[in-house]
């Protein structure tokens, strides 16, 4: 079970702390920023054509700044559109999402959250769900948003993935243990 996202670079989590900085300074409030951004990422993944072109080094900046402005002016605040611009001016576009992911991983922090990962074979029921949240809610000491993921691979029981630490309490674990020991 592999974290599929990218690893955060420096630069990425600068440009994501100059995002936090904005709501900090009241300038727009954090949840406008991460919606401003889930809805560039929205756009931009739907266009592969609008990533090339802004990526492109052989097409001018100031052509880049009109499709942004084209593309974005009704959508997003005009403050994300200048931070759009500033990262083009940097040849820092192709790590937008990577900027996205840092932004809202500190966003989280400031919001005392912890987001983790919860694979069952079957359907967790909403009252499994809640009962769960609450005691990683108290061992934790932070507000726990779950996603659930189904495998039936697992056969029974729970794998519980909390940033790079694992839990694996599923059957299939238990059987594989058991036959490590008996060989």
């Amino acid at each position: 079970m592999t974290d599929n996202r990218a690893q955060i670079s420096t630069s990425e989590k600068i440009y994501a702390d100059s995002l936090i900085q904005t709501g900090k300074d009241g300038a727009m409030n954090f949840d406008d920023i991460l919606k401003d951004l889930n809805t560039i990422k929205e756009i931009t993944s739907q266009s592969e054509d609008l990533v090339q072109v802004m990526e492109n080094p052989a097409i001018a900046d100031n052509t880049k700044y009109e499709i942004i402005d084209s593309v974005f002016s009704n959508q997003v605040n005009d403050k994300i559109i200048n931070f759009l611009k500033v990262l083009i001016d940097k040849k820092r576009f192709q790590e937008l999402d990577n900027i996205i992911q840092a932004y809202s991983d500190e966003l989280d922090k400031i919001n005392n959250i912890k987001r983790v990962e919860v694979i069952s074979a079957v359907e967790l029921s909403e009252e499994q769900t809640k009962k769960l949240t609450e005691k990683l809610q108290n061992k934790l000491q932070k507000n726990v948003i779950i996603s659930r993921t189904l495998n039936k691979d697992i056969i029974g029981g729970l794998v519980i993935k909390i940033d790079d630490d694992v839990i694996d309490n599923s059957l299939k674990n238990k059987l594989e243990n058991l036959s490590k020991n008996i060989i």
